[in-house]
């Protein structure tokens, strides 16, 4: 039996992606994936948290968040098979990981849009959803940290999973751990509607909010652009 540490995806792997592939592009080339051969979490937790997602997220987010899903259990099960988490962790991470960006909640709060999403997404599993307290903590500190990038130090499992994978769907980053075919599959299912020039804007609105915001990090012209100019989506916008 594992123990909430390796169940809920707290196991600590090095921040830097390069660290993780030992400076390949991949550790295997990537095969297609379909959605049809993807198991989504359906307890009931997994339930009432996307009907959530689904009540609170644009149309727009929410796809974004179900393609992050996608192509996350994607590079966990081809390119780092030996990692410990759960699915039902990882779905929750993804379907909250992008709360804090609704315009209310954007609005609510003086605080960088992760930070607060992670104390809703905490409130939320834990108090009104009855969830693990471990479990609860995990996705928070994962939305906390989903932006986090850097060279140095570590992060939890479920942390860098959704790291690769919304880098992959909102700026193209790690082309090569996901097959085109993937690609193709998933936005035909979700479809982006978009989705740059949303994310793009998104960014924009919260630096204007708030010029000490997180994102700022990232870059303040720089990710916005990066995110409008994503070339491995583009076809799919």
């Amino acid at each position: 039996m594992l123990n909430p540490v390796q169940e809920f995806g707290f196991t600590a792997l090095p921040r830097d992606p390069n660290v993780i592939l030992a400076g390949r592009k991949n550790n295997t080339d990537p095969r297609p994936l379909s959605v049809d051969h993807v198991r989504v979490p359906d307890t009931d937790l997994a339930k009432k948290v996307r009907d959530y997602a689904k009540q609170e997220l644009r149309t727009e987010t929410y796809h974004h968040s179900m393609r992050v899903y996608y192509y996350g259990i994607a590079i966990a099960k081809q390119q780092f098979p030996d990692w410990y988490y759960s699915e039902e962790t990882y779905f929750l991470t993804c379907m909250l990981h992008d709360i804090g960006t609704t315009a209310k909640n954007l609005r609510s709060t003086l605080m960088s849009f992760e930070f607060y999403g992670a104390l809703l997404a905490l409130e939320l599993l834990h108090k009104d959803f009855h969830a693990p307290k471990e479990q609860a903590e995990s996705v928070a500190e994962a939305i906390i940290r989903h932006q986090d990038i850097g060279e140095t130090g570590k992060i939890t499992t479920v942390g860098q999973l959704i790291q690769l994978a919304t880098i992959f769907d909102n700026m193209g980053g790690h082309a090569d751990l996901v097959h085109k075919g993937t690609i193709d599959n998933v936005t035909k299912h979700f479809p982006r509607k978009k989705w740059s020039t949303c994310f793009a804007s998104t960014i924009r609105e919260e630096n204007g909010l708030k010029p000490w915001a997180h994102t700022t990090a990232l870059g303040e012209e720089d990710f916005p652009n990066g995110v409008q100019n994503n070339k491995l989506m583009e076809p799919y916008d």
